[in-house]
């Protein structure tokens, strides 16, 4: 690398590169067509809002002010000052017109919206510009890697970005050097699956490593290439990993977590009290998907009791997709962003002038058990929290529901655990069932549905009458010498309004059963569970945050003050709230204004 000669800090890395993450979520199909997260509609992508609707904004989460955003991009901590970047249409709310938009923060809550970092204008980006990430490098300087479109055929490239001033603290401006792109496939590749680079990390031999994710055939592969100096890239004569049967692999993300304590690890740390995560976002199922594992001679290895496919463990069983990590060094800790689509019809979207939303960022550490993570909202949104109400040793019996009141039940912070005195109620877990498959489950074994030990929960986003809601839940199911918890954010009922597209290639409401199975000792017989709920966006974190489920809900008449919350139990086994948490949440100062 060198230093560009001339006034300011500007610097290039001569030829071919290609690291941080590509955070990407597009299907793209053999007709160049889009598939599953976002479809391509033409004649609306550039459609300007003149009016944005209100009803189902979000009050604390993060979006701009109008139209579409999708993948996180290269969020990391530079000089004191947090920077994401994120996929935007700034001509529309479908997919389309993407530029790497930028928001700068201090504490993650409230953010600044500055120049669009990125946008296509060379000849290695001319199609698009697609996902990626940031890497500092020795000197402290940052660097974006993202991946370009070349041609009408999607075949795509690694290309990077740097400051124009590093002594701009927001880094407004970004420049593509000429010598794009960095990286190219190889006849072995098919260069229309071949992107999001990861953020790299330093071997203990001096080389730098990333991975980019791909598919050959059917099996999922996740590349690797290595760089003494970061500016020549080699590929692996073997991959970091693959698995047969899983389809291609976007967003991939690669990096290590403590197994003797709860801080967070830079990319680059290895060693005896270290495993790593391989994330990978699955382009058929759109699941988010890891596995944990040892990092040797350049392979990684997910461990004997990973499942290491589509039945694997998840990040989140619901609307959540095209994740990316970073350490952030200030506090010493790994955060997770992750991005929520909407589920309302085309139609909605365009009407109301905006699609999507960032997720509370969320902390990863490793579950004592060594056996899957745990993510926790960041602590600096308890700074938003206002208003408190509080509830102790309430009795649920069966049928019973109990009102949450005093709070802005539409956009509060709630926080549960549940206890009972028995688990000899459980139901029997049918073996005809398919035990990967929580979701079906839970559309079959809804809130209403009469249990045993369950379902009992809270009532999101509910009106007076509950004519509509979403319910956060458990029910636990005996399952020979163990128990099942299934956990349920159900939004079937959360709507009374039918929402069916009328445009001839537009797509209904989607309001599914999301579910997901807990893996937690009941041996003291209680179950926590934690939501944030904004207005049309409902994060649970079950049992501390092992298993987490995300929900986008449309109420027509739960909105604002006329939402209401409620804990139930509609099984035969009493249950008792220990102890409930309720805040009502304000918004940040700034949210990209």
């Amino acid at each position: 690398m060198e230093l560009a000669k001339g006034g300011g800090v500007r610097w290039a890395l001569p030829v071919v590169y290609a690291c941080c993450c590509l955070v990407f979520l597009l299907n793209l199909s053999s007709n160049n067509g889009v598939e599953a997260s976002h479809n391509v509609f033409m004649h609306l992508q550039s459609l300007s809002a003149l009016n944005v609707r209100k009803e189902h904004r979000t009050g604390y989460h993060f979006q701009p002010t109008k139209h579409w955003i999708n993948d996180p991009n290269g969020p990391m901590y530079f000089n004191g000052v947090y920077h994401l970047f994120y996929q935007y249409n700034p001509k529309g709310a479908v997919w389309g017109n993407i530029v790497w938009a930028h928001s700068v923060s201090k504490d993650l809550i409230n953010w600044e919206k500055v120049e669009h970092a990125i946008f296509p204008s060379k000849p290695f980006d001319k199609y698009g510009c697609w996902s990626g990430s940031a890497t500092v490098l020795p000197g402290n300087k940052p660097v974006i890697l993202y991946t370009g479109i070349v041609d009408d055929k999607n075949t795509q490239v690694q290309n990077y970005a740097v400051p124009a001033n590093l002594s701009d603290p927001y880094l407004r401006e970004w420049i593509k050097p000429d010598n794009n792109p960095l990286i190219v496939s190889d006849p072995s590749i098919n260069g229309t699956f071949f992107r999001d680079p990861t953020t790299a990390w330093l071997g203990k031999d001096g080389h730098w490593r990333i991975t980019i994710g791909g598919r050959r055939n059917h099996r999922g592969i996740s590349y690797l290439y290595r760089s003494r100096d970061f500016v020549h890239w080699v590929k692996a004569k073997h991959a970091l990993h693959t698995s047969a049967g899983t389809g291609n692999w976007e967003c991939p993300d690669f990096f290590p977590v403590s197994v003797s304590g709860t801080n967070g690890l830079d990319t680059s740390v290895v060693g005896p009290n270290v495993k790593h995560v391989l994330k990978v976002s699955l382009d058929a199922t759109r699941f988010e998907y890891y596995t944990l594992g040892s990092y040797e001679k350049d392979r990684y290895t997910p461990d004997p009791d990973m499942i290491d496919g589509w039945n694997g463990l998840r990040y989140d069983y619901g609307n959540f997709y095209a994740s990316k990590s970073f350490f952030d060094p200030s506090k010493n800790r790994r955060i997770l962003w992750g991005w929520a689509n909407e589920s309302d019809s085309t139609d909605k979207d365009i009407k109301k002038g905006w699609a999507g939303v960032q997720l509370i960022p969320r902390t990863l550490t490793l579950d004592p058990s060594g056996k899957q993570l745990l993510q926790w909202p960041v602590e600096e949104v308890e700074t938003l929290r206002k208003k408190k109400v509080e509830l102790s040793n309430k009795i649920l019996n069966k049928g019973e529901t109990v009102e949450i009141k005093g709070i802005t039940a539409a956009q509060s912070d709630v926080d549960v655990t549940f206890s009972f005195g028995s688990l000899d109620k459980a139901e029997p877990f049918d073996p005809s069932w398919d035990r990967y498959d929580a979701q079906k489950l839970c559309s079959q074994k809804g809130s209403t549905v009469e249990g045993g030990l369950g379902p009992f929960g809270i009532l999101t986003l509910a009106s007076q009458n509950l004519e509509e809601y979403t319910p956060v839940f458990f029910r636990v199911f005996k399952d020979q010498d163990k128990y099942q918890v299934l956990m349920c954010s159900d939004a079937s009922r959360s709507s009374v309004s039918v929402d069916k597209t009328k445009m001839d290639d537009g797509k209904d409401a989607y309001r599914p059963s999301f579910a997901g199975f807990v893996n937690v000792d009941l041996n003291e017989k209680k179950l926590s569970l934690r939501s944030l709920i904004d207005n049309s966006v409902v994060e649970s974190f079950g049992a501390g945050g092992k298993t987490c489920i995300t929900s986008r809900v449309y109420p027509a008449l739960a909105l604002h003050g006329n939402a209401h919350l409620y804990a139930f139990n509609n099984g035969s086994e009493t249950v008792k709230i220990d102890s409930l948490n309720a805040w009502s949440m304000s918004k940040p100062v700034k949210m990209n204004h």
